[in-house]
């Protein structure tokens, strides 16, 4: 199944770099655009637990906001200040994801973390991404359903 557009558009960006290194970098100007979520979305630390990835060492959060039209407003937070690549991939997903329809969250691909950051990836931190995946999914069929 093919990613969603603006990641697909994401990839064809990236993939204009011939060293990793500037591929890494793209990738940290990505998660330099991080955001983290407003305390009138998330409520106050800690999080809940719920609201927390699977596997993810950053200790990631999302939270999924109904917006008009049955779609979705993705929001992060990333405890750990050194997540610069869950950071990356919460921009990714909301940049990719929120006001979209629903069902590209629900049938995103774990294949997604290895096309964005490359089979090289450490299996921690590509299960940590996988994981944010995950909750994005799970939320999003939650609320769509």
């Amino acid at each position: 199944m093919p990613f969603p557009p603006k990641i697909e558009q994401l990839l064809e960006d990236l993939n204009f770099f011939d060293d990793r290194m500037e591929r890494y970098q793209a990738l940290i100007e990505c998660a330099d655009r991080f955001a983290e979520a407003p305390e009138s979305i998330t409520g106050a630390r800690p999080f809940p637990e719920s609201h927390r990835a699977p596997r993810c060492d950053s200790e990631a959060y999302i939270w999924t906001e109904p917006q008009s039209g049955g779609r979705f407003k993705y929001h992060f937070a990333v405890e750990n200040p050194q997540g610069i690549s869950a950071k990356a991939m919460a921009v990714i997903l909301d940049e990719s994801l929120s006001g979209e329809e629903p069902e590209l969250a629900m049938n995103l691909s774990h294949d997604v973390v290895f096309a964005i950051f490359g089979k090289e990836i450490s299996m921690g931190k590509g299960q940590g991404l996988m994981g944010m995946i995950d909750q994005v999914r799970m939320q999003t069929r939650r609320l769509a359903t």
